[in-house]
């Protein structure tokens, strides 16, 4: 057995082993640090040991913030969640009309001729770069943290969907237009039902993007929000809080891409590609 025979494959233990060993290795190598910068200095606040972690996480979720009254009725873990979360959603929402653009583009060729050379400029734009002028445009509120998810993400996802609408093989579009199908009836009913798959995997591929154009957002111009937080512990090193709520923002996103995927293989079981 070795790590470099293409088709030696690792058996159900070896794989499990192999999965969580680099996460026990890392995890491992903070926490011996850790103890031995606060052997030598028991104040150190940059890395923090499991105990005082705990700690801080649980300040944060059972406290409210420190801007709110003492009796709050939300916790300000639970308050940095739902703003940050409503953004979240509200940004991945507004790009499935993207989608939609994208099919449009690559079936109907005027369409395409219209909006293809500005989207494949507009893409190469950084949409922090845009910053101030989505903050004079839109404000500070609500609407500019979007916007920025939304101008940074959606050319993405639009090109895509172009491509991957025009690699659908054209003998499929001839021969529903042979059995009856109108061109709407090809677009939505064939194409985009054969594309929606790898769709639904950019966009998981893209969380990432959404986040940190959201936090950038946040972090900027925000009164409450997980990145929002995060930027006002750092001015107090407050590390004991920061690592969790960066963890928890971890395990936010993976579970929605883990939610994602599932829903991806109840709705298309065909779908062998991951």
């Amino acid at each position: 057995m070795t790590f470099f025979h293409i088709h030696d494959q690792p058996g159900r233990t070896a794989a499990l082993i192999l999965s969580w060993l680099i996460f026990a290795g890392g995890i491992a190598s903070y926490f011996y640090v850790a103890i031995e910068r606060h052997r030598d200095n028991p104040d150190d606040r940059v890395m923090p040991t499991i105990s005082q972690m705990v700690q801080g996480f649980k300040d944060a979720a059972m406290k409210p913030a420190e801007e709110d009254e003492e009796n709050a009725p939300h916790s300000m873990l639970w308050k940095d969640s739902i703003a940050t979360g409503r953004r979240f959603l509200i940004s991945v929402a507004l790009l499935f009309p993207a989608v939609l653009i994208g099919l449009h583009m690559a079936l109907f060729p005027y369409v395409g001729a219209l909006f293809l050379r500005f989207f494949q400029f507009f893409d190469k734009i950084v949409a922090l770069s845009l910053l101030p002028i989505i903050f004079i445009a839109f404000g500070i509120d609500e609407l500019s943290k979007v916007m920025l998810i939304v101008i940074g993400v959606a050319p993405t996802i639009i090109l895509d969907t172009f491509n991957l609408s025009k690699a659908v093989p054209r003998e499929t579009v001839v021969k529903a237009f042979t059995l009856g199908a109108g061109d709407f009836g090809i677009a939505y009913r064939v194409v985009f039902k054969q594309i929606l798959p790898r769709v639904l995997n950019s966009i998981r591929l893209n969380l990432k993007a959404v986040m940190l154009f959201l936090f950038a957002g946040e972090m900027i111009a925000s009164t409450d929000g997980l990145a929002y937080r995060i930027a006002l512990l750092r001015r107090h090193m407050g590390m004991d809080t920061i690592i969790p709520y960066v963890l928890w923002v971890a395990l936010l996103l993976f579970l929605v891409d883990l939610g994602m995927s599932l829903l991806n293989r109840k709705l298309h079981p065909w779908f062998q590609e991951t």
